[in-house]
């Protein structure tokens, strides 16, 4: 089994279930909202010590446990769905799972 995890740009979100949601054998996802910076390489230094302690942009987090057979199917459809071209779309990692389990408890019958 393996992990797929990825943070997109909100505005993605929409579109990137719909395509995973399409695709044979999604096991499901879990999203939470979270919020990021780029290296400082990546953008245009800022003046004030405000501007560096507030120059976070809202981002999504999606997370996924897959078999391994799904796992790549799923990697790719996030990186096609998710990316506009510039930099802050995102990342995408997969990343070994040894051991998962859903937790459920089944309903007693009637008494």
């Amino acid at each position: 089994m393996k992990e797929i995890k990825a943070i997109i740009r909100p505005n993605k979100l929409s579109a990137l279930r719909d395509a995973l949601v399409a695709l044979p054998g999604f096991p499901g996802m879990t999203v939470t909202k979270v919020e990021g910076c780029s290296a400082p390489s990546r953008h245009v230094a800022r003046q004030r010590i405000k501007d560096e302690l507030t120059d976070y942009s809202p981002k999504m987090r999606i997370e996924i446990v897959a078999p391994d057979d799904v796992a790549e199917v799923i990697f790719q459809r996030i990186t096609e769905v998710a990316q506009t071209g510039h930099y802050g779309d995102g990342l995408v990692w997969i990343t070994e799972v040894e051991k998962a389990a859903f937790v459920f408890k089944t309903m007693p019958g009637p008494v």
